[in-house]
């Protein structure tokens, strides 16, 4: 009993000069402050600031989250198109060839500059075929574009209906490619008739015509 007595003394002291310690303190004046307050203060201050610099951290570690679980959307979405592709990569090449195919027959259809000579003479033996008088026959100035160059050709026969709408046709079945444009039909002498149309036709440009578009295409630099 007495030992108990005297713990609870020695307790009641302790409490005791721990709340005289907490007594009267000064705000202004840390310094001055018991031992215990002091260490509770900086714990408190080393707690505040690990816990902001933790929220910070954090707060940059979701941003980077954030931005990751994006990419990762992305790269989903872009695996997906991949994966498409590689399940369609053999019916994308026979795609591929087809069009390649098209695209050259196309180009067989254009005469090159040296077979224009050619393709005139076609047309003139087209109607003359068919018994037509060629009343003009006029090619005009050659139209450069971007991939291939346009001749028109300024022509006018005379000849029966029938005759007229084989030539037609004839033109329509050449095996280059020839149009017919503005076509006027008129009445002519004898029971004939008389087209007037603009023949149109297309070649592919030479290599050197080809290096003079993009030339011309090309931005120019300017003067300093």
């Amino acid at each position: 009993m007495a030992t108990r007595k005297v713990q609870t003394a020695q307790l009641a002291v302790f409490f005791e000069g721990v709340q005289k310690q907490f007594r009267n303190l000064d705000s202004r004046n840390p310094a001055a402050w018991g031992p215990l307050p002091r260490y509770l203060l900086c714990a408190c201050i080393s707690m505040f600031v690990v816990g902001a610099l933790w929220y910070l951290w954090l707060q940059d570690s979701d941003a980077e989250l954030q931005a990751e679980r994006a990419k990762e959307v992305h790269l989903r979405d872009d695996y997906s198109k991949k994966l498409a592709q590689a399940v369609n990569l053999e019916a994308l090449k026979k795609q591929r060839e087809q069009v390649l195919q098209y695209v050259t027959q196309m180009e067989k259809q254009l005469p090159s500059k040296a077979e224009m000579d050619a393709l005139l003479s076609d047309i003139n033996q087209a109607g003359i075929g068919r018994s037509l008088q060629f009343d003009l026959f006029r090619p005009g100035q050659v139209s450069v574009k971007e991939y291939y160059a346009e001749l028109p050709i300024a022509i006018r026969v005379t000849g029966r209906y029938n005759d007229i709408g084989l030539f037609t046709s004839d033109i329509a079945y050449l095996s280059r490619i020839v149009t017919l444009n503005n076509l006027t039909l008129l009445p002519a002498r004898d029971g004939s008739l008389s087209l007037d149309a603009t023949a149109k036709t297309f070649r592919y440009l030479d290599p050197e015509e080809v290096a003079a578009q993009r030339q011309a295409a090309a931005p120019k630099g300017g003067k300093k």
